[in-house]
């Protein structure tokens, strides 16, 4: 007898299943990302008086403007002025855990009167922080300011630093323009300032440093 060769094919049932980082599976509407970036982003109000409204955002040197008190331009040994910020995070913005302020350097394009530096040498620095609730006008900036109950970021109730003086590190700016921080300058000229800084003019910039992790 002859043998014949028989083919048997076995048939298979085959099934995938995929995921996807949406929100679908989560309740979420289809087709909504799952995995994303949060938002951070903080502002300056540097008006004075006080205007709610009028945040922006100054992120490169020289930044937004300070208003100093009157007499800035024609300080005399002796004198002191003052200026406000105030910084807050947007809506949507996660919380700043802490804020840093920079030491003074030039300001970019804003030409000044100071050969060899001398007048930013002498001129002297304070400042103190206050929280208070966002868009709520902060106490005025002044020399009332820095008594012995004041958060000093720069200097002390009894002393000052110089100009270029790096400030302390606070905390903290809540997320969603839940808060606001009330910073207030002092610069002074020393009583026995010489007289070989007449006439002379500085332009100083700070950099506030802030992060959405402690710094």
């Amino acid at each position: 007898m002859l043998g014949v060769g028989a083919t048997v094919t076995l048939a298979v049932w085959n099934d995938s299943e995929w995921v996807v980082g949406g929100t679908a599976g989560a309740g979420g509407d289809p087709g909504t990302p799952g995995v994303g970036t949060s938002t951070f982003e903080v502002q300056q109000n540097t008006s004075s008086p006080f205007v709610a409204d009028e945040w922006t955002d100054e992120e490169t040197n020289p930044g937004g403007s300070l208003v100093f008190t009157a007499g800035a331009l024609t300080l005399t040994p002796g004198d002191s002025i003052y200026a406000p910020v105030s910084l807050s995070t947007t809506d949507g913005s996660v919380a700043a855990p802490s804020v840093r302020l920079s030491g003074a350097v030039d300001a970019t394009n804003i030409p000044t009167e100071d050969a060899d530096g001398l007048l930013a040498d002498a001129l002297q620095l304070r400042v103190v922080v206050a929280t208070g609730a966002r868009d709520a006008a902060p106490a005025t900036c002044s020399d009332a300011s820095f008594g012995l109950g004041a958060t000093f970021v720069v200097g002390s109730a009894t002393t000052t630093a110089a100009l270029d003086t790096a400030g302390a590190t606070v905390d903290a700016l809540a997320a969603d323009s839940g808060n606001q921080l009330n910073y207030c300058f002092e610069i002074s000229l020393p009583g026995d300032a010489p007289d070989t800084l007449q006439g002379r003019t500085v332009a100083p910039a700070w950099q506030f440093v802030s992060s959405s992790e402690l710094i």
